[in-house]
Protein backbone atom coordinates (compact mmCIF):
# COMPACT_ATOMS: atom_id res chain seq x y z
CA UNK A 1 0.00 0.00 0.00
CA UNK A 2 0.98 4.04 -0.77
CA UNK A 3 0.45 4.65 3.07
CA UNK A 4 2.87 1.59 4.13
CA UNK A 5 5.60 2.61 1.51
CA UNK A 6 5.94 6.11 2.64
CA UNK A 7 6.06 4.81 6.56
CA UNK A 8 8.98 2.22 5.89
CA UNK A 9 11.09 4.25 3.72
CA UNK A 10 11.29 7.67 4.83
CA UNK A 11 12.63 10.59 1.84
CA UNK A 12 14.94 12.00 4.42
CA UNK A 13 16.45 9.16 7.11
CA UNK A 14 17.14 10.97 10.29
CA UNK A 15 20.96 10.91 9.40
CA UNK A 16 20.71 13.49 6.65
CA UNK A 17 18.25 15.58 8.57
CA UNK A 18 21.00 15.96 11.00
CA UNK A 19 23.61 16.23 8.74
CA UNK A 20 21.45 19.27 7.32
CA UNK A 21 20.64 21.17 10.01
CA UNK A 22 23.15 24.08 9.58
CA UNK A 23 23.41 27.07 12.76
CA UNK A 24 21.09 25.74 15.58
CA UNK A 25 19.38 27.83 17.95
CA UNK A 26 17.48 26.09 20.97
CA UNK A 27 14.27 27.50 22.74
CA UNK A 28 13.49 25.37 25.90
CA UNK A 29 10.10 25.97 28.07
CA UNK A 30 11.57 25.56 31.15
CA UNK A 31 8.36 24.70 32.69
CA UNK A 32 7.10 22.10 30.17
CA UNK A 33 9.97 20.55 30.01
CA UNK A 34 10.07 20.34 33.99
CA UNK A 35 6.92 18.71 34.16
CA UNK A 36 7.53 16.18 31.53
CA UNK A 37 10.42 15.12 33.19
CA UNK A 38 8.70 14.64 36.68
CA UNK A 39 6.28 12.59 34.58
CA UNK A 40 9.34 10.11 32.82
CA UNK A 41 10.97 10.34 37.06
CA UNK A 42 14.01 11.70 35.01
CA UNK A 43 16.56 14.22 36.31
CA UNK A 44 17.81 16.21 33.73
CA UNK A 45 21.67 16.74 33.08
CA UNK A 46 21.59 19.93 31.10
CA UNK A 47 24.98 19.78 29.84
CA UNK A 48 23.55 16.56 28.31
CA UNK A 49 20.31 18.18 27.48
CA UNK A 50 22.82 20.75 25.61
CA UNK A 51 25.00 18.35 23.83
CA UNK A 52 21.94 16.31 22.89
CA UNK A 53 19.95 19.16 21.06
CA UNK A 54 23.23 20.53 19.60
CA UNK A 55 23.85 17.20 17.78
CA UNK A 56 27.57 18.34 16.48
CA UNK A 57 26.18 21.72 14.94
CA UNK A 58 27.16 24.66 15.42
CA UNK A 59 25.31 26.46 18.27
CA UNK A 60 24.30 29.92 17.92
CA UNK A 61 22.45 30.29 21.25
CA UNK A 62 20.47 28.15 24.00
CA UNK A 63 17.78 29.77 25.48
CA UNK A 64 16.27 28.70 28.61
CA UNK A 65 12.53 30.51 29.87
CA UNK A 66 11.55 29.88 33.17
CA UNK A 67 9.40 31.98 35.83
CA UNK A 68 11.09 32.46 38.81
CA UNK A 69 10.48 32.91 42.53
CA UNK A 70 12.84 35.51 43.97
CA UNK A 71 12.71 34.04 47.69
CA UNK A 72 14.02 30.76 46.45
CA UNK A 73 18.22 30.68 46.68
CA UNK A 74 18.01 26.73 45.06
CA UNK A 75 16.31 27.88 42.17
CA UNK A 76 18.63 31.29 41.78
CA UNK A 77 21.67 28.96 42.57
CA UNK A 78 20.29 26.50 39.53
CA UNK A 79 19.84 29.65 36.96
CA UNK A 80 23.48 31.16 38.07
CA UNK A 81 24.48 28.01 36.70
CA UNK A 82 22.64 27.44 33.53
CA UNK A 83 23.95 31.27 32.45
CA UNK A 84 27.60 30.33 33.67
CA UNK A 85 27.27 27.26 31.47
CA UNK A 86 26.13 27.69 28.01
CA UNK A 87 22.49 28.88 28.35
CA UNK A 88 20.85 32.19 27.79
CA UNK A 89 18.57 32.89 30.32
CA UNK A 90 14.83 34.88 30.63
CA UNK A 91 12.73 34.64 33.42
CA UNK A 92 9.89 36.29 34.56
CA UNK A 93 8.62 36.09 37.91
CA UNK A 94 5.87 33.99 39.35
CA UNK A 95 2.49 35.32 39.95
CA UNK A 96 0.01 34.19 42.08
CA UNK A 97 -3.04 32.49 41.03
CA UNK A 98 -6.89 33.05 42.27
CA UNK A 99 -6.50 29.37 43.04
CA UNK A 100 -3.28 29.54 45.12
CA UNK A 101 -0.97 28.60 42.62
CA UNK A 102 1.82 30.16 41.06
CA UNK A 103 2.40 30.48 37.13
CA UNK A 104 4.32 33.00 34.61
CA UNK A 105 3.73 32.49 31.18
CA UNK A 106 6.58 33.18 28.65
CA UNK A 107 5.44 31.88 25.59
CA UNK A 108 5.11 35.25 24.45
CA UNK A 109 9.10 35.53 24.59
CA UNK A 110 9.44 32.21 23.08
CA UNK A 111 7.63 33.48 20.40
CA UNK A 112 9.50 36.99 19.70
CA UNK A 113 13.07 35.27 20.03
CA UNK A 114 12.28 33.19 17.47
CA UNK A 115 10.76 35.11 15.37
CA UNK A 116 13.64 38.26 15.59
CA UNK A 117 16.69 35.37 15.31
CA UNK A 118 15.34 33.82 11.56
CA UNK A 119 18.26 34.35 9.57
CA UNK A 120 20.82 34.17 12.12
CA UNK A 121 19.66 30.02 12.44
CA UNK A 122 19.23 27.35 9.91
CA UNK A 123 17.29 25.33 12.57
CA UNK A 124 15.09 25.87 15.57
CA UNK A 125 14.61 23.08 18.52
CA UNK A 126 11.92 24.69 20.52
CA UNK A 127 11.60 22.23 23.74
CA UNK A 128 8.00 22.64 24.49
CA UNK A 129 4.88 20.70 23.82
CA UNK A 130 2.18 24.18 23.87
CA UNK A 131 -0.11 24.43 21.45
CA UNK A 132 -0.01 28.10 22.04
CA UNK A 133 3.43 28.02 19.90
CA UNK A 134 2.37 26.24 16.85
CA UNK A 135 1.48 29.61 14.98
CA UNK A 136 5.17 31.02 15.67
CA UNK A 137 6.79 27.50 14.34
CA UNK A 138 4.88 27.91 11.63
CA UNK A 139 5.95 31.42 10.69
CA UNK A 140 9.48 30.20 11.52
CA UNK A 141 9.34 27.93 9.13
CA UNK A 142 7.65 30.21 5.95
CA UNK A 143 10.87 32.94 6.83
CA UNK A 144 13.03 29.73 5.67
CA UNK A 145 14.48 27.73 8.64
CA UNK A 146 13.83 24.18 10.30
CA UNK A 147 11.59 23.48 12.95
CA UNK A 148 12.20 20.50 15.50
CA UNK A 149 9.94 20.00 18.98
CA UNK A 150 11.36 18.09 21.19
CA UNK A 151 9.04 17.03 24.23
CA UNK A 152 6.76 14.11 26.02
CA UNK A 153 4.69 13.17 23.71
CA UNK A 154 1.37 13.07 26.07
CA UNK A 155 1.78 16.70 26.92
CA UNK A 156 2.13 17.55 23.03
CA UNK A 157 -0.53 19.20 21.30
CA UNK A 158 -1.02 18.00 17.87
CA UNK A 159 -0.53 21.54 16.01
CA UNK A 160 2.27 21.99 17.38
CA UNK A 161 3.17 19.00 15.96
CA UNK A 162 1.93 19.20 12.48
CA UNK A 163 3.89 22.26 12.07
CA UNK A 164 7.25 20.93 12.75
CA UNK A 165 9.77 19.68 10.42
CA UNK A 166 11.10 17.09 12.75
CA UNK A 167 9.21 15.69 16.32
CA UNK A 168 11.29 13.96 19.39
CA UNK A 169 9.67 12.54 21.93
CA UNK A 170 11.55 13.26 24.98
CA UNK A 171 10.85 10.10 26.02
CA UNK A 172 13.29 8.64 23.33
CA UNK A 173 15.68 10.47 24.32
CA UNK A 174 15.95 10.03 27.84
CA UNK A 175 19.08 7.91 28.46
CA UNK A 176 21.09 10.81 26.48
CA UNK A 177 20.06 13.49 29.11
CA UNK A 178 19.63 11.89 32.14
CA UNK A 179 22.14 13.01 35.26
CA UNK A 180 24.08 10.44 36.39
CA UNK A 181 23.94 9.70 40.43
CA UNK A 182 27.35 10.09 40.72
CA UNK A 183 27.34 13.64 39.36
CA UNK A 184 26.34 16.91 40.99
CA UNK A 185 25.69 20.29 39.56
CA UNK A 186 29.56 21.35 41.08
CA UNK A 187 31.25 18.45 38.96
CA UNK A 188 33.64 19.62 36.51
CA UNK A 189 31.92 17.05 34.00
CA UNK A 190 29.11 19.85 34.16
CA UNK A 191 31.72 22.74 33.55
CA UNK A 192 32.18 21.25 29.80
CA UNK A 193 30.92 21.06 26.52
CA UNK A 194 32.77 18.31 24.26
CA UNK A 195 32.13 18.59 20.79
CA UNK A 196 29.70 21.92 20.75
CA UNK A 197 30.86 24.68 18.66
CA UNK A 198 29.19 27.88 19.86
CA UNK A 199 29.27 30.49 16.79
CA UNK A 200 30.03 33.67 19.11
CA UNK A 201 33.38 31.78 20.17
CA UNK A 202 34.00 30.73 16.41
CA UNK A 203 33.59 34.12 15.47
CA UNK A 204 35.81 36.02 18.27
CA UNK A 205 38.91 34.10 17.21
Amino acid sequence: MLEESFSDDPVFPPEQVLENRGRVAIFIDGSNLFYAALQLGLEIDYTKLLYRLTSGSRLLRAFFYTGVDRTNEKQQGFLLWMRRNGYRVIAKDLVQLPDGSKKANLDVEIAVDMMALVGAYDTAVLVSGDGDLAYAVDAVSYRGARVEVVSLRSMTSDSLINVADRYIDLDQIKEDIQKHPKHSAHSPHYRTFPGIRILNEENQR
